[in-house]
Parts: structure tokens; sequence; C-alpha cells
């Protein structure tokens, strides 16, 4: 007689597995909607019963031989009567409906487990601990961390870190993340570009727009003040740089203005010097291949004399940090008479510095009324987008359709570093369990690029500490500090190795805090690390939009919480993985639809 060992139970089918005591081995595809016999799909190795079906089992042994050789489906079964015992119709039906009842409450179990997660919030139960749900996979712990932290990380809190979110989140991850979404249906010459720079967007290896490049090319190109706002990695900085710089040099053309001594026609504000680097970069792109322009920086840490002399020599567009900015207007070094345009790239960030208030008025006051103005940013906050109209009443907004949101692309893993119950809970051990989990991603999970963001300088240095001492030999880790307790030139560079196209020997880590979210793209980062939990949702969006950036870009964020802050993980988690924005996105963009 043949016995089933297993049942598995599937969306669409049943998949029984048998043996008979001559040691064939069959396994049947049942239908789950009918009792039907599908196929005999292929003989299989030994299987050990589950004990969660035993009681589907039981109904399947000591069942009768049927008095035919062909089951209700038509299917020959006299070559394998012996093996899988000639089940009958009407057990293969109890089956079925057993199996489907136990889907059905499978599923009414997981909505209700949702409703209560959004009723209870501070309600869970400690085998619910550790990284979240979608997320979850084994991991063997460190034995030396363990004994290191004080405290025990069971392996329910260090899952996660292997193969990435749950195949649900892959399932909604493959559907957002098609490379359409990233790409208008237009091209850049339906949006109005000249020939001159489809060559050079061509030769820079850019042959569509992006949705956002796409939305804001005709606005910024006929002069309108705007707010341009969409996800990181969307190609924000093409998005006002394409229609500037052509409008540009189709008035040097026809004689309409050219660059002159101290008096620029854009200006680009930035709130750190390595995103004025980056600018400034794809500036030089644009000129190297086909459409002339002068462009240069003026941040602080350089060498004065050289920044004024570069100005004598007259410029198109200058790139600027707020205080060196005010410096060069206040002492007469700069003159605005002949500017354009004004674009204020990472705006939200801007705003958050007290002494910007100050700076935007005197950049009003010294240009001419005619000005244009730009607002670029990632993250856009209601108070900050009513600010900017109240300021700029004709302001058009722009909005990307992924605004406040995550990529498609992007895995989110939570893990819970809260610790045991019954372990003291102190921010030193709360460290330590951090590190800890840390220790194992790099251990288990080697890539060749991570960045690992901390709320505070004092933190970065632990971190990087940290990891220095798992490779003393410094063959297979490479530590890069990024933060301001650095020199302006050691940030430069430790960020120009970070981004070094080619991939390094070993591991690089950048171990920063929010300088090095702030708008600079990071290409082919495969991890981010939010050692420390982001202060607010606009620095979340930020912090992991450092990978998984572009149409083709993928990655990982590994979200290391404790305490209350793995509930709000949890949520954010769920609301990206529905597409939903963190936090209000401005009236303006609702009521556009």
């Amino acid at each position: 007689m043949a016995h089933p060992l297993l049942v598995s139970l599937r969306p669409q089918s049943i998949v029984i597995a048998c043996h008979s005591h001559s040691h064939s081995h069959f396994e049947l595809k049942l239908n789950s909607r009918s009792p039907s016999v599908l196929s005999l799909v292929r003989a299989i190795p030994h299987l050990q019963a589950s004990a969660s079906h035993s009681h589907l089992l039981d109904d399947l042994h000591h069942t009768p031989p049927p008095p035919s050789n062909k089951d209700d489906s038509g299917i020959d079964t006299k070559g394998v009567a012996a093996s899988f015992g000639k089940l009958k119709a009407h057990k293969l039906k109890l089956i079925a409906r057993k199996a489907k009842q136990q889907l059905n409450k499978r599923q009414q179990f997981r909505e209700e487990e949702e409703e209560e997660a959004e009723k209870e919030p501070s309600s869970r139960n400690s085998d619910d601990r550790g990284v979240y749900r979608a997320s979850r996979h084994d991991i063997k712990p460190r034995k030396s961390d363990s004994k290191t932290a004080g405290t025990h990380i069971s392996s329910s809190y260090s899952r996660g870190w292997g193969k990435g979110v749950g195949s649900r989140s892959m399932q909604f991850s493959m559907q957002r993340g098609h490379e359409n979404d990233f790409f208008s249906i237009k091209s850049f010459r339906d949006l109005g570009c000249t020939d001159f720079m489809i060559e050079s967007l061509k030769g820079q290896v850019f042959v569509r727009p992006s949705h956002i490049q796409a939305k804001a090319f005709a606005p910024v190109i006929d002069g309108k003040t705007c707010v341009i706002a969409d996800q990181s990695g969307s190609g924000k900085t093409l998005a006002y740089l394409i229609p500037l710089i052509q409008r540009l040099r189709q008035e040097e053309l026809q004689g309409l203005g050219q660059s002159s001594p101290q008096s620029p026609r854009v200006v680009i504000l930035v709130p750190t010097a390595e995103l004025a680097s980056q600018v400034l970069n794809n500036c030089r792109s644009m000129s190297k291949y086909g459409v002339p322009f002068r462009s240069m920086v003026v941040t602080g840490g350089f060498r004065q004399r050289t920044q004024l002399e570069n100005l004598e020599q007259g410029v198109d567009v200058l790139i600027a940090t707020p205080g060196r900015f005010m410096f060069l207007i206040k002492e007469g070094f700069l003159k605005l008479q002949d500017l354009k345009c004004a674009v204020l790239d990472e705006v939200d960030i801007l705003f958050n510095d007290e002494n910007f208030d100050a700076s935007l008025q005197g950049l009003i006051n010294s240009s001419p009324v005619t000005t244009q103005y730009l607002f670029v940013t990632a993250t856009l906050p209601v108070d900050v987008c009513n600010k900017l109209i109240e300021i700029f009443p004709d302001c058009e907004v722009i909005m990307g359709p992924a605004v406040h949101r995550t990529s498609a692309r992007l895995e989110e893993i939570l893990v819970d570093c809260s610790g045991e119950n019954d372990t003291e809970k102190t921010p030193e051990t709360a460290f330590l369990n951090k590190k800890s989990a840390l220790l194992q991603l790099v251990e288990q999970s080697p890539v060749s690029k991570t960045i690992i963001f901390c709320n505070k300088i004092e933190t970065c240095r632990k971190v990087e500490n940290a990891l220095k001492r798992t490779d003393r030999k410094g063959t297979l880790v490479r530590v890069l500090p990024f933060h301001a307790a650095l020199a302006q030139e050691s940030r430069l560079a430790n960020m120009k190795e970070f981004m070094n196209p080619s991939r390094p020997k070993e591991s690089l880590f950048l171990v920063c805090t929010d300088r090095a979210s702030r708008g600079i793209d990071f290409a082919g980062v495969d991890h981010v690390v939010l050692f420390d939990f982001p202060r607010d949702p606009s620095e979340y969006v930020r912090r992991v939009g450092r990978t998984a950036r572009g149409a083709r870009g993928n990655g990982k964020a590994f979200i290391f919480a404790v305490g209350k802050q793995v509930f709000l993980a949890r949520k954010i988690i769920e609301r990206n993985e529905k597409g939903h924005p963190l936090h209000d996105v401005p009236f303006s963009y609702e009521q556009a639809g």
C-alpha cells in the first residue's frame, strides 16, 4: 500500500508526495478547486511527513483500491497503482476541501493580525520581535558578539540579512519597480530639446528623460518660478540643468547674453560642499559633450583667492554654499545684475538652517525682479511648501510620481536590536546590540559598497573603530569616515574613493552622518545601514535613497531599531510596500491628482 508522506499547500494546487513498500516515490498535483488529478508530476526522493498536515494525512491512510484503472479525471493509473494506492475521487475531494478551508483560515488570520496591529501599536508578543515578518530569514548568531554585548541576540533578532524581503514584498517590488516607471514616454526631442542638447545627452548616455525631467522642462525653459520635487535618484539635477543650459546657450547664439566678470547668469545654492562638487561635475559633463559654458564652485574650505580669480574671468553658472555666497555678496565680489535664474537645491534642508532666511532675502534683494527661482527637493513637507508659496505666490509646484516615497527596487529589512526582555535597556547595551548586528552583516553578507548612517559624530567614530578591528590588516575592509569632524579635503577624497565606479578589492564602508544623504548621487551602493534611527520621515527617505537609485538600481536598507522605534519602523516599511508617501504631500499636488 502507498503511504502519503507530505501534503504541500499552494495557492492554486495541492501536491501530495507518496511512497510504497517497493520504495517507489511519486508526487501528485491536485487542483485546489476540484478533486481531479492534474498530473503525475515526477518521481521524488524520500520525504519526511509534515506534522502540521497530519490531520490531512490521516484521511489518506488505509485507502481501499478503486475498481478501475482510471480516476475521475481519466488518467490511467494502472502503471503506478501499487505506488500511490489508487486514491478514490471522493477522498481527493475531501483533501481539496480541507486544504482550501485551511488556506482561507490562514488568509483570514493574516487580515485579523494586520487589523490588530493598527489598533494596538504597543502589544506585541515576544516571538514577534526581531526582523519584520515580511523580511525574516534565518541567520546564525555570532557567539563572540553576544558575549561582547552582554546580551544574547537571538536568531529572531538576526533574521533578514541574507535574502532580503519576503515573497509578498518581492511581488510588490516587481510590480512597482519596472523600468518604465522611471522613464517618461516622451523623448528629449518631444520635450523641445535642441540638436546640440540631444547630442550632449547622448554622449552622457542619457537617451530618455525621467518623469520629473519631462514634467519640469517646459515650465523651467519658459522662465517660470517652480518647486521641483521627486524621490531620491529620480534625476532632479538634470531636470533643471537641461532646460537652463539650453536657454543660456540659445541666448548666446542669438547674441542676447554672455558671461561677464563677477556676474553669473545662473546661481545654484546647495547645503554642502560635497553636493556643490557633484553639481559641478554634471555641468562639466554637459560642457564636455558639446554645450560650452563656464561653471565654477565657491564654498568654504578652499583658497578664497583662487575662487575670486575665477569669478573675475567670467562665469555662466555659479554653484555655492549659502555662507560663502553671502560673504561674496557683502564684500562686493559678486554682482547679480545679470542673474536669470536662482536654483535652491535641497531647499528643505536649506530652510532648516536658521541663517538661511537672511541668505534668501539677500539673494532676492540683490537680483533683478525678473529672476526665475527654482526650488528642488526630494522631500517637501507641507510647511516648507506653504512658506515658499507665501514668498512666491506665482510659484508652480511640479511633483514627480514618487515624491516622499522610497524606490520600488529597494528592499527594506528591519532588525530589532532591543535585546532580550529580561536584560537592562541602556544606550550602551543598545549600541552593543547594533554593533553585533552590523558585524554579522559584514561577515555573512559581504558586498562592495555600504553606507552606514549615524546620528552623531561620536557614534560614527565608534562604528569606524569596530569595523577596523574586524580586519586589522586592512585587506578585506576599507572604512571611509564622512562627517563634519573631518577637513573638507578629507571628506571629498573619501567621497571620491567611495564613488569610484571600479569594483574595489575590499569592501568599502562609508560611515557618515546625514551629510551624505543630502542630494549626493552615490552610484552602485549595495547596502544602506541605518545604524541610528532617523529623526524624521524626511531623513528616512533621504538615507535609504542612497541605494536603489535611477532606472535599474537595486539595493537593500537595513533599519536598526530599539524599543518603540521597532513599531514605527514596521509601519514605515508597510507604507513603503504599499507605495504610500511617508508624510503629508503638499495640497497643490493632491489637487492635481
